[in-house]
C-alpha cells in the first residue's frame, strides 16, 4: 500500500480531473482507499469518468452504514468470486487513512488528491470555497495566463475575472452591473460569499454605485429580480415619455421595497438581450399599463398585460423555441437539467390552466419536443443518476441529501429551527400552481426554488422514507416496501446530528382541516426539527379520472383554500426556517397492457413493476420490449424495477391515468422551496 502525492509539474500538465482519472486503471487493486479532504472525487465529472472506468464509490462517514454497504454490495460479491471495483473516499487528510478499519487498510491500496497541489499558486482558502464545478475553468485560466503565487486578494480578483468574468474595476454604469448580474442570477451561479465581499468592496470605491443596495442584489437572486421588477413599470412610463427619460426621482415616491436608482436601462443592448427569457419563464412578471396597446406594437410587449389568451399564447410560443434550443446532451451537468425543468415546468404550467386554448400546431410542437426529452432524458440517467448519490449535501442534488443541507443551518446556532414540509406526488409544474395561489394570498411571502431528483423508481416507500431518512434506500431494505418506520428514520437521523427525541417532531396525513395538532408540536420550547406529509395532491392524484389538466384544476381549488398559507404562517411565527419539497412528481400516462405476472412482482405499480429476481422481471419485459430494466441503484439488490415504457403505464389500453414510479422529466424533478416573509 502507499500514498501517490503528485508533483506541481505533473498537476499544471492538463485537465485536472485526468490526474486523478488516470490513477484508476481497473483491476490494478479491487479496493482502493482515497483521503480526500476537498471533495474532489465528489465533483460530478470525476464521479462519472470514476463510474465509466467501472469503479463504485462508497464515502466513508457513518462507520455503521459503511459497514452495511460494504459487507452486503462488496465483500459478499468478492467472497463468490465476482469481480469489482470499489474507491473508498475519506473527507479528510492522509494521514487520517491510518482511522480507516485494519481489514481496509490491509486489502487496498492509498491514494490522496487535494486542492493545494492543483492550485500551488492561488490562496488556498479561496479556492475551497468554489464549487467543483467551477475548478475546470480556473484550472484553464491557471494554465493559460500562468500567475506567480497570489494572495488572498489577488486570488479573488483572479478567480473573479476567469472563473465568473466579472472584473470589478471594468464596471462603470448601471449597464455593465445589470449584466453581470443578470447573467449570474439567470444562471443561478453560486459565487461563495468572500468573492463577493471583494467585489462589494472595489465597486464601493468607485463613483456611481453609492444608492445601490449592492449588499442584497449582489448575493440574493430573488431579491435581485424584485429589485427589477419594481422598476419594470417607470421603464414603461419613459419609454412613453421620451421627454423625461432623464429624471431620476427618490425611492421614497414611488415606494420601493429595494433603495436604488429608480431608472434602469432595460432597452441596453447587453440587458435587453435577456428580458424576452425573464418574462417567458416567469421570473418576472408582466404588468397592467395604461398605454399598452401602443407598447404592445414594441419590443416590450412581452412585459406587457393586454389580452389575457394571446399573452399566453405568446408566451407559451416563446417558451417552446426556448425549450426546443436548450434540450440538455447527454454530458450535460445536473444544473442544467433543473434549470431546463423548471422552465419546462412553466409551460406545462402555462397550457394547463384551465381556461388555455392552444393551437394544435403549438400542442403537437410540445408533444414531438416532449418525446424528444424523455429519450435524452432516459439516456442521461443510465450514465449519470448513479454518480449523483455521493454528491456533497450542499446545495441538495437528491432527496437523500436535504436533511443532511438542513443539518448544517440546525448546527450554526442552539436557536436555530427547521420545518421540512413535503408534499407528497407535487410535480414541479403543480408547485407553480401553488406558487401563485400562495402569493395572492400572502404576497409578502418570497419563494427561494430550486429543484432535487427523487429516487427512481418514484414512489413513496422509496424516495419520501429517502428524503426523511436523510440516506439511500438500501439503508432500510426492510421498509423499503412501506412508509410505516419513516418517523423512526428522521428521529434517527437527527439523534445522530447531536439532538435529542424532544427537539424532534414529524407527522403525517396532513392537508385538510385544522392545524390544532401540528400548533402544538411547533410551540414546544424544545422543538427545532419538523417533518409534516401533506398528502392532499397524493390523493388528489390517485382518485384523478380527467388527466393532468384536471389535476392541475383540482391542485388550484386546494391551494386557493388557506390551509397551506395557514401552516407556512404557523411555521414561520414559531420561528422555523421553511422548505418545501415532494418526493416525486407524476404525469398524465395512458395504459399499455397489465403484466400478467400473478403473484411474483412485489410491487404491481402503475408506472412501476418491482421484482425480487432478474429472471422474474425479464420474463414480463419480453411482452413489454421498450419497458425500462432499471439497475437497483442506491437500492438493494433484490428491488429490482421495470419502468413502464415512455408515458405509459401498466393498466388496460383503454385507460388513461395520473400516476407516478417512472423516469420522466415530470417525475424525478421535484421542488425544493425555501419560504420566507419579507419584513415591510
Amino acid at each position: 500500500a502507499f500514498i501517490r502525492v503528485y508533483s506541481r509539474l505533473e498537476f499544471l500538465m492538463s485537465n485536472w480531473r485526468n490526474h486523478i482519472l488516470r490513477e484508476f486503471t481497473p483491476n490494478v487493486a479491487r479496493l482502493t482507499l482515497v483521503a480526500d479532504p476537498d471533495g474532489l472525487l465528489l465533483e460530478e465529472g470525476v464521479l462519472a469518468g470514476i463510474r465509466e472506468r467501472g469503479f463504485e464509490l462508497i464515502p466513508f462517514e457513518d462507520h455503521i452504514a459503511f459497514r452495511y454497504a460494504y459487507e452486503s454490495r462488496f465483500r459478499s460479491r468478492w467472497d463468490r468470486g465476482e469481480k469489482t471495483d470499489l474507491v473508498v473516499v475519506l473527507r479528510s487528510a492522509a494521514s487520517d487513512l491510518d482511522c480507516l478499519p485494519y481489514d481496509l487498510l490491509q486489502a487496498g491500496r492509498r491514494l490522496s488528491f487535494n486542492l493545494g497541489e492543483i492550485f500551488p499558486n492561488l490562496s488556498y482558502p479561496i479556492v475551497t470555497a468554489l464549487d467543483r464545478g467551477d475548478l475546470e475553468a480556473l484550472y484553464e485560466a491557471q494554465r493559460r495566463y500562468a500567475p506567480g503565487v497570489l494572495g488572498n486578494n489577488a486570488t479573488k480578483e483572479f478567480v473573479l475575472r476567469h472563473v465568473f468574468e466579472i472584473a470589478p474595476e471594468l464596471i462603470r454604469r448601471p449597464s455593465d452591473l445589470l449584466r453581470v448580474l443578470l447573467r449570474r442570477h439567470y444562471r443561478k451561479q453560486r459565487i461563495p460569499a468572500l468573492l463577493d465581499e471583494r467585489f462589494i468592496q472595489v465597486l464601493r470605491q468607485q463613483d456611481g454605485f453609492e444608492n445601490w443596495p449592492l449588499e442584497t442584489i449582489i448575493s440574493d437572486r430573488e431579491a435581485f429580480f424584485a429589485f427589477l421588477q419594481e422598476r419594470w413599470p417607470l421603464f414603461l412610463d419613459r419609454s412613453i415619455k421620451q421627454n423625461i427619460a432623464g429624471v431620476k426621482e427618490n425611492k421614497k415616491s414611488y415606494g420601493f421595497e429595494f433603495p436604488g436608482p429608480s431608472d434602469l436601462p432595460f432597452d441596453h443592448d447587453d440587458i435587453r438581450v435577456y428580458i424576452d427569457n425573464l418574462f417567458y419563464e416567469g421570473i418576472l412578471e408582466a404588468v397592467f399599463h395604461e398605454k399598452a396597446e401602443s407598447l404592445s406594437k414594441t419590443w416590450l410587449a412581452i412585459g406587457i398585460r393586454t389580452d389575457e389568451q394571446a399573452d399566453r399564447t405568446r408566451r407559451a410560443d416563446g417558451l417552446l423555441k426556448t425549450l426546443a434550443s436548450a434540450v440538455p446532451k447527454e454530458d450535460t451537468q445536473y444544473e442544467g437539467w433543473f434549470h431546463f425543468a423548471r422552465t419546462w415546468a412553466e409551460l406545462v404550467a402555462l397550457t394547463l390552466e384551465s381556461d388555455m386554448v392552444l393551437p394544435e400546431s403549438t400542442r403537437q410542437e410540445m408533444v414531438t419536443l416532449q418525446t424528444r426529452i424523455d429519450s435524452v432524458l432516459v439516456s442521461w440517467l443510465k450514465s449519470r443518476y448513479a454518480g449523483l448519490i455521493n454528491l456533497p449535501p450542499v446545495p441538495p442534488v437528491m432527496l437523500h441529501h436535504i436533511p443532511r443541507f438542513l443539518s448544517r443551518y440546525i448546527r450554526d446556532a442552539k436557536e436555530n429551527k427547521v420545518a421540512f414540509v413535503l408534499l407528497d406526488g407535487l410535480s414541479l409544474d403543480q408547485w407553480i400552481v401553488i406558487r401563485k395561489e400562495l402569493a395572492k394570498q400572502r404576497p409578502r411571502y418570497r419563494f427561494r426554488e430550486n429543484a432535487v431528483f427523487a429516487w427512481i423508481p418514484t414512489i413513496t416507500s422509496v424516495s419520501r422514507q429517502a428524503a426523511f431518512a436523510g440516506k439511500p434506500p438500501i439503508y432500510f431494505p426492510n421498509s423499503i416496501h412501506t412508509t410505516e418506520k419513516e418517523p423512526a428514520l428522521w428521529t434517527q437521523f437527527w439523534v445522530d446530528q447531536g439532538l435529542t427525541q424532544q427537539e424532534i417532531a414529524y407527522a403525517k396525513g396532513l392537508g385538510v382541516g385544522n392545524l390544532d395538532s401540528v400548533e402544538v408540536m411547533v410551540a414546544r420550547p424544545r422543538t427545532r426539527v419538523v417533518g409534516l406529509v401533506v398528502d392532499k395532491v397524493d390523493k388528489i392524484m390517485h382518485g384523478m379520472e380527467l388527466g393532468s389538466a384536471g389535476m392541475h384544476n383540482q391542485v388550484r381549488q386546494w391551494a386557493g383554500q388557506p390551509f397551506m398559507a395557514n401552516l407556512v404562517d404557523l411555521l414561520l411565527e414559531n420561528g422555523f426556517h421553511v422548505y418545501l419539497s415532494s418526493d416525486h412528481g407524476n404525469i398524465e400516462a395512458a395504459g399499455c397492457g397489465r403484466p400478467a405476472e400473478g403473484v411474483v412482482a412485489d410491487l404491481r405499480g402503475e408506472r412501476a413493476r418491482i421484482y425480487p429476481d432478474p429472471l422474474l422481471r425479464g420474463q414480463v419485459k419480453e411482452r413489454f420490449p421498450d419497458a425500462l430494466e432499471w439497475q437497483p441503484i442506491g437500492l438493494p439488490e433484490d428491488y429490482l424495477a421495470l419502468l413502464a415504457p415512455g408515458r405509459s403505464a401498466f393498466v388496460r389500453e383503454t385507460e388513461c391515468l395520473v400516476g407516478h414510479g417512472g423516469a420522466s422529466l415530470e417525475e424525478i424533478f421535484v421542488p425544493l422551496v425555501q419560504i420566507e416573509r419579507r419584513d415591510v
